[in-house]
């Protein structure tokens, strides 16, 4: 036997055990008879490290992948990252600015250059960190949305949507984001409640000193009106049909039109019309014919149609407008207000509707199957509850525009000839030869252009459980129909329609088959004080910093105790204290059990009988529990489960029980079954701890157990006996009820006590557990008895009273006083219970199994309140 160090050290622990996990290849996957559980890992950006947010989602993932292992499935966890186009394009850029190397002054090619060396210097950074953590990934599955394979298959779906007239090219009010130079799709704008100002604006009519007022948040964009709007009901302004107003600064003639879009009773009643740069005035615009106007560049400053203020940046524009609006006597009052601005999810600058040729994706189609899955139940969502803002989505969904205005990221496989007519195409060579039959045959290669843009992101994510299978380009090898459908997805419910909702919809469109049958979706992590966790306040710890103070099984457990399933989590670090106190609770109990001498000439107790015969029920009980929790998706509750049946029931219960008096010898029957139970903990445990565990099963595993617990069989309930487990619940009672005593009285654990018993119904005496009440309450003699010994103490637990004669130790007085309290306390119950069972909506609405319970609430008051008048009848 190996020397057991006093203290558990996670540190050394960790390294150690992973690294043989690796060598002996436990977590490697390859298609075989058995069943198959495959997950795929929500892929993270290439420009991440490690926060609070992968911690949780990637500990509940490996929790799902290891118990399905232990349970016998052929497991594969898939990881990747994400080569996250804007994240990663922006990393890269600054870079090149500190090195004084501007993006414009590069070709494309040099610039991509740059962005894969800078991908494979720090693109792997984040898979090392959860390593650390502890998951059981297939690291030589290891992905990434640019690899070959995964390109080709990301170009191929683009050309088969092209070709069935899903995916459409137009110039169409887009979301602009001016510092990373791109569109964005409606799911990349984040809406945030701002401070804002309302600018009631003068517009002359022309040819008359009669003015319209018009409020407006921006000001600066009067210089695209092309024409102002008023409801064709309003009397106010009927008079203005069929003239011209002149929009202030630029005194540009702009008609009114009619529409009952306006609402009369916002602002002044008459809307100023932007075709260019707001989404329901360019929906008007094309109703009613009007010219759009563009005033900014790219970059968020005015162009030169804006005619004044050109190459400003938008809000100092703002500024300098309004100012000139007032000194010109054309801004009549300013309000403050409070309104929703879109901002960019990726660089936080505030999104400006821009008019802009792009690539769109029709959705319709696409979202009715999706939805169907998930309301039916093809797909589960756990919890239920985001099925309904799932549908309130996916029935309202709308084109997405998918390209970007960047250099890293997949390129739009479209080719343009001199003229502007293009070909969809796989490559180059494909291209120019669809060219030359569709066209002209005479073209040369150096007469195609290919298409500068890039695909969004979410395109190649979308098709990540498909992709990372080469499932588009060999639809039917070996691995796609292995392990797809997947099993179990986990991931966050912001990414819901970004991602979740768009891997449905191409799991049905191109394998006609749901990409995964379970969604767990988990909370944001936030602080104590319910803030979301950022750098910029400085309120999230740094994983790696929490891992080496408390061990990574310590921050598992302590992320998942405040993680229900759906809801938020208010993460404490002293839950992962509480996770480390754990490690050491369970280190402590092995090192017990290691302390013990056997004796083959000793025979079983009979009180050891009893507690092994107690805790392997209550184990097949909360196995029961267990499965239950596991097929409801109730992590933290699973989690919390084990916790108790180790903390509680094996430490504190079973442990006392069977353990040996000083300097005494165990037998060996109860020696072997206290350690096949803590064999069976150890693996119960192991999805969650899964480092201790490791390293306790190696010190106490016997031949006929496998090489490492990562691999051990799962134990399974077995049928029990509640009887034992409700006898024990009652002799639990009285060993806390004695030990009050003793504590209340001062009186010392090694004095010996007598205990009688006196039961107050017709019960007859359950005997199971006297020689462990015996033992841990150290009692000299327990009896049962028909009536009450002399000067005894009398404490009541539910309709028993536990008589200990302590003659030096009672206090009239002060019996008479507690057992009045507590008089008045079970007769405030009585009445609350009676109450209630006199409701006929309750009795008659509520399960039967509460009205029971309830029923014995009662009856057991009323014994209580008998005894109680008993005693004070006996003390007066």
């Amino acid at each position: 036997m190996k020397e057991i160090p006093k203290q558990y050290s996670p540190g050394k622990t960790e390294s150690k055990w992973y690294d043989e996990w690796i060598k002996k290849g436990y977590f490697r996957s390859r298609p075989d008879d058995r069943s198959p559980y495959s997950m795929v890992i929500p892929p993270p950006n290439v420009t991440g490290v490690l926060h609070m947010g992968h911690m949780l989602n990637n500990t509940i993932q490996d929790v799902l992948v290891r118990r399905a292992r232990m349970l016998g499935f052929n497991t594969l966890w898939l990881p990747g990252t994400d080569h996250a186009s804007i994240a990663t394009e922006a990393k890269v850029v600054n870079k090149l600015k500190s090195e004084g190397i501007d993006k414009k002054s590069l070709s494309r090619e040099d610039f991509l250059r740059h962005a894969w060396e800078w991908k494979e210097k720090h693109g792997g950074i984040i898979l090392e960190q959860l390593k650390k953590l502890g998951a059981s990934c297939d690291w030589e599955r290891t992905r990434f949305t640019m690899d070959d394979t995964l390109s080709v298959s990301v170009i191929r779906v683009f050309i088969k949507l092209y070709e069935k007239g899903l995916i459409y090219r137009g110039v169409r009010m887009v979301n602009w984001d001016p510092k990373a130079l791109t569109a964005l799709s409606d799911e990349e704008v984040i809406h945030k409640e701002v401070q804002s100002k309302f600018y009631y604006v003068r517009y002359r009519i022309e040819g008359s000193e009669e003015y319209v007022t018009i409020a407006t948040t921006r000001p600066e964009t009067i210089l695209g009106d092309t024409a102002i709007c008023i409801h064709p009901e309003d009397e106010r302004f009927r008079h203005l049909v069929g003239k011209k107003a002149l929009v202030p600064l630029i005194n540009r003639p702009v008609p009114f039109i009619l529409d009952d879009y306006v609402d009369r009773e916002f602002g002044t009643g008459a809307l100023k019309v932007t075709p260019a740069h707001d989404i329901n005035d360019y929906k008007l615009g094309i109703k009613h014919q009007l010219p759009s106007i563009d005033i900014f560049n790219d970059d968020g400053t005015l162009s030169e149609k804006a005619e004044i203020y050109i190459g400003e940046d938008r809000f100092v524009a703002r500024e300098k407008i309004s100012k000139e609006l007032e000194e010109k006597g054309h801004l009549v009052k300013v309000e403050e207000i409070t309104n929703s601005i879109g901002f960019s999810e990726r660089t936080d600058e505030v999104i400006e509707p821009k008019l802009s040729l792009q690539w769109f994706l029709q959705m319709e189609a696409l979202a009715k199957p999706a939805l169907d899955v998930v309301m039916d139940d093809t797909i589960r969502f756990h919890p239920p509850k985001f099925k309904n803002i799932y549908k309130h989505w996916m029935e309202n969904v709308r084109d997405w525009c998918i390209s970007r205005q960047l250099w890293w990221g997949h390129r739009i496989p479209a080719y343009y000839l001199p003229d502007g007519r293009f070909v969809v195409a796989e490559s180059r060579e494909q291209a120019l030869m669809m060219a030359r039959e569709k066209y002209d045959p005479q073209l040369k290669d150096s007469d195609l252009r290919q298409d500068e843009d890039v695909l969004d992101t979410w395109f190649s994510s979308w098709l990540w459980p498909i992709s990372v299978f080469d499932g588009i380009s060999e639809p039917g090898n070996d691995e796609i129909r292995y392990y797809y459908p997947t099993n179990d997805l986990v991931t966050a419910p912001e990414i819901l329609f970004f991602w979740v909702a768009r891997m449905i919809m191409a799991g049905l469109e191109f394998r006609n088959e749901v990409p995964f049958h379970n969604v767990y979706l988990h909370g944001i992590v936030r602080d104590k004080q319910g803030r979301k966790m950022s750098k910029s306040l400085g309120n999230s710890p740094d994983p790696i910093l929490l891992m080496d103070r408390y061990g990574a099984d310590g921050v598992r457990v302590g992320m998942l105790l405040c993680s229900p399933a759906g809801n938020d989590l208010l993460f404490d670090e002293s839950l992962c204290e509480q996770g480390r106190n754990f490690c050491n609770k369970i280190w402590n109990a092995f090192r017990l059990t290691q302390s013990w001498q056997t004796d083959p000439s000793l025979s079983q107790p009979t009180e050891a009988n009893t507690a092994i015969r107690w805790f392997e029920a209550n184990l097949n009980k909360a196995l029961e529990t267990l499965e239950d929790h596991f097929k409801k998706y109730r992590i933290a509750d699973a989690l919390m489960t084990v916790y108790k049946l180790i903390w509680d029931d094996f430490c504190s219960w079973y442990l006392e029980m069977v353990k040996p008096a000083y300097l005494e010898a165990m037998d060996e029957a109860t020696y072997e079954r206290t350690i096949g139970f803590l064999n069976q903990l150890l693996r119960v445990l192991h999805p969650f701890m899964p480092f201790i565990t490791e390293e306790i099963f190696q010190r106490i595993r016997n031949g006929d157990d496998p090489e490492s617990i990562t691999i051990a069989p799962m134990p399974k309930a077995g049928a029990y006996d509640e009887g034992i487990n409700q006898s024990f619940r009652f002799a639990k009672e009285v060993i806390m009820a004695i030990r009050n005593l003793r504590q209340e009285k001062n009186i010392p654990p090694k004095e010996a006590l007598d205990l009688f018993i006196k039961k107050n119904n017709d019960e007859q005496p359950d005997l199971t557990f006297d020689g462990i009440v015996k033992k841990l309450c150290n009692l000299g003699h327990l009896d049962y008895v028909s009536s009450k010994p002399d000067a005894a103490h009398s404490v009541i637990v539910r309709s028993t009273e536990l008589l200990i004669p302590l003659d030096q130790h009672v206090d009239a007085e002060e019996e008479i006083k507690n057992l009045e309290a507590e008089l008045t306390y079970q007769e405030g119950f009585l009445r609350a219970s009676e109450k209630k069972l006199a409701n006929e909506k309750f009795v008659t609405n509520a399960p039967g199994h509460v009205v029971a319970l309830e029923k014995k609430k009662r009856d057991d008051a009323r014994a209580r309140i008998r005894v109680i008048r008993e005693q004070l009848d006996n003390l007066s």
